[in-house]
This record gives structure tokens, sequence and C-alpha cells, in this order.
């Protein structure tokens, strides 16, 4: 709708990013349970497939988004979190790289690192899906481990690479396992499904500065060792 399709993988994974300002315009469902069924053809581990979806739209996810703005008014820190989204004491490089993704964003927002109001509006627009007009949450069943969180992971991705071949945006969002209760009551949960987090899903703003934001990622040599390879 505002993006060009991605005609292959290697293209999906170039154009896909975390968009954080939407266009309203729907999704129509029968795209996405399409999209949802090729996407559980990603790596299971002894094919568990432990990813359990909720996909909300229109007035049921109006009502979860007003649930968990009163809730964040109350406790602006959030909930009782299940898991920690970052290590406790994130070392290098990695503490690094999450500070300057933030800084680079709110550069692009016009929000300087003194203004604190500013950022707290702005993070709270995470539970608003930056305006998306669907809200995909995604669950685990709580006898998995931290092996079925690769899984999620893989299915997740899968969903993000399709949905860019469509030409739709979004963006992950770990920041909704820090309301969980009220989802759960919401959204009628099972006890036995534990929040992974929330992806927002639309057609992305073209217009938006901050959508402009492309993260930074290490050079090869950083992160890759080759061996045994003929020159």
């Amino acid at each position: 709708m505002t993006k060009m399709p991605a005609a292959t993988v290697s293209e999906a994974l170039a154009t896909r990013l975390s968009v954080r300002d939407f266009l309203p315009a729907p999704v129509p469902l029968p795209l996405l349970q399409s999209i949802l069924t090729k996407a559980a053809r990603a790596p299971s581990g002894g094919n568990l497939q432990p990813w359990h979806i909720s996909v909300l739209t229109g007035a049921p996810l109006e009502t979860l988004l007003q649930a968990v703005s009163l809730r964040q008014a109350e406790m602006p820190k959030g909930e009782a979190a299940e898991y920690p989204v970052y290590p406790a004491n994130l070392g290098s490089p990695y503490a690094e790289r999450r500070f300057k993704i933030g800084e680079d964003m709110y550069a692009l927002l016009g929000i300087a690192r003194a203004d604190r109001d500013g950022r707290r509006a702005w993070f709270a627009r995470n539970f608003r899906l930056f305006g998306a007009p669907v809200g995909m949450f995604c669950f685990v069943d709580r006898q998995m481990g931290a092996a079925q969180f690769s899984d999620l992971g893989m299915f997740l991705q899968s969903v993000m690479l399709l949905l860019r071949e469509a030409g739709l945006d979004s963006c992950a969002q770990e920041a909704w396992s820090m309301f969980s209760p009220t989802i759960y009551q919401v959204l009628g949960t099972p006890a036995n499904h534990m929040l992974f987090c929330g992806l927002a899903i639309g057609w992305r703003r073209p217009d938006a500065a901050v959508n402009t934001l492309v993260s930074d990622r290490a050079d090869l040599e950083d992160f890759a060792c080759f061996q045994g390879f003929q020159p």
C-alpha cells in the first residue's frame, strides 16, 4: 500500500525495520491468515511448534489498548515481568549498541536526552502499537524452556519477512511483557500460556521521520569465523 512488496527474501530482510508510525488503514484478515499459515513452517526443535498467537483489530484491540493505558498510568514501570528482556548487567559491546539505537531514534524525533517527559510520552506509544491497526501477541506454553524461545524467534522472523513480502510492516515489542497480567485478564489467556511479545502490524507511514531509522549492524568479521575454506 505504501511500500512496494519485497520480491525476494534478501529484499524482505533489507527492507524490514521496526516501524513506529503506522497508517490507520485496515489489514485484510485473509492476508494475515495466509501469512501465519506460511510462517508456521518455521523451524521448530522436535516439531514442538510452541507458539500460540492472538491477533486483534477493531473494538477488541481498542479494549486491550485502553486497559493497558489505564494500567500504565497507575504503574508506569510496569507490572511484574515474567522474564528479563535484557540481562541485568549488560556488558560491552551490547550495552553500547542498545544505548546508541535509543539515542539515534530520539534524535530523529527531536526529543533531547534531558526531556524526560518527552521520552516517557514516546515510550507510552509502545502501548498504542504506534498506531498500527493490528496487534499480534505471541504466547508460549509455560512448560517450555529457553530453547523454545528460539523457536518463537524463528516463527516471528518468518512472520515479519512474509509481511514485508506483502508490502506490510511490523514492530516486534517485548515491552508488552511489562503488562502481561492485564493482557491475560483482557484476553482470557489460558493459565499455562506466558506472553512473549507483541507485534504491531500495518502499513508504514512513509513521511514519518522515525521510520527512517535503520539500526547499525556489526561487520561480518566481528561476529563470524570461517575455518577450513580454500582460497
